[in-house]
């Protein structure tokens, strides 16, 4: 079966991405920072391993691509990030910006032995600029950041032949994006699943939606 990584996983969105795949009987690999303490991660079924890593650990990260070192990883998912509230601007840059382009550079060799070959990091719609200034809070700031590192790093990711994307999941009621929010965590995985089973060459380095649709930049 196929294998599939996803970068924070105890919660949320990612939570939602590790039980559907594995519900689909894929291998999947789940990252958190305390797999001691796994939380609903540790109770999702099927074929499923579990792995420390804060995503701002240079050591962690390479520990975690030796930990795959002899893993076929068909599809790669970052989606460990935070809000940043109470938290350094530069504190939130690093982990929604250079991490998750770190983490993917770690596990492209993963991604190279494997059939798939895609990439996935989500990013957010309040990241974008449409032609405008960047934004001014830390979060949105971070996901401009991100989505400027994406650009810069995906042609050399496509020569090794990974097929990558940047994720908008929509507004999902999670603790980060609120109960108010319209769109279930179902819903999203759901819509992204069926994204990233499309993907083609054609459409590496572009910025979509949960429901496939173009996002501007």
């Amino acid at each position: 079966m196929p294998g599939v990584i996803v970068v924070g996983a105890s919660r949320g969105i990612g939570l939602g991405l590790a039980r559907a795949y594995a519900g689909d009987g894929w291998r999947v690999h789940a990252t958190t920072r305390t797999p001691e303490a796994p939380g609903a991660l540790g109770a999702v079924a099927g074929d499923v391993t579990l792995h420390g890593l804060d995503v701002t650990d240079g050591g962690g990260i390479a520990a975690l691509a030796a930990a795959l070192e002899e893993e076929a990883i068909d599809l790669a998912i970052h989606n460990a990030g935070v809000y940043g509230t109470g938290m350094r601007r530069a504190e939130v840059m690093r982990v929604n910006a250079e991490a998750p382009i770190a983490v993917v550079e770690a596990l492209l060799p993963a991604l190279a032995r494997g059939a798939g070959r895609r990439a996935a990091i989500l990013t957010s719609q309040t990241g974008a600029r449409r032609g405008g200034p960047t934004p001014s809070g830390a979060y949105g700031a971070s996901k401009a950041a991100l989505n400027d590192r994406f650009r810069a790093s995906e042609p050399g990711w496509r020569k090794r032949g990974v097929v990558s994307v940047v994720l908008h999941p929509g507004w999902v009621r999670t603790d980060m994006g609120g109960r108010g929010a319209p769109l279930s965590v179902e819903d999203s995985v759901d819509g992204m699943r069926r994204v990233l089973a499309g993907l083609t060459e054609a459409d590496s380095g572009r910025f979509l939606t949960w429901q496939g649709r173009e996002h501007p930049w």
